[in-house]
């Protein structure tokens, strides 16, 4: 792996990040990364959980920042560098509880624009179940 390659590598998957170090992100597993698609296993840290053991409701924004992100990533190459982003909107709808002790997520860039990425993240359980989607406005910087 070349150095440029190796800047190119999720920030979520290793360790030193704030919120992938919370949702402990270094432990989940890609199923599938393409070019503005991401799919992933994740499980749910016991102490993201709120009295009924389902992720407590102010946590699912870290989770879909992240994926946000994540997938944004996936468009951008050596050439085309993706350096830096700001959330500047997010919605979220919960149709069920997330459940332990895995979950899917998935990231599918819905709009990539010159100056701003929207991404769509749907969470779901290994049933196929729907149990959260949201919507996010990424500002591109470099």
């Amino acid at each position: 792996m070349t150095e440029s390659s190796e800047k190119l590598k999720p920030i979520f998957l290793t360790p030193g990040h704030n919120a992938g170090d919370l949702l402990e992100s270094p432990k989940w597993k890609v199923l599938r990364e393409e070019p503005g698609l991401v799919e992933v296993d994740a499980h749910l840290p016991e102490h993201l959980l709120n009295p009924r053991k389902q992720l407590f409701g102010g946590f699912h924004g870290t989770y879909v920042d992240i994926i946000s992100l994540f997938t944004a990533r996936t468009l951008f190459n050596e050439q085309n560098q993706f350096k830096w982003s700001s959330t500047v909107n997010m919605r979220i709808d919960y149709f069920a509880p997330v459940m332990g002790p895995r979950f899917l997520l998935k990231g599918e860039v819905v709009n990539d624009g010159r100056a701003t990425c929207l991404v769509a993240t749907t969470f779901t359980d290994f049933d196929g179940n729907k149990l959260v989607y949201a919507i996010t406005t990424l500002k591109k910087t470099q």
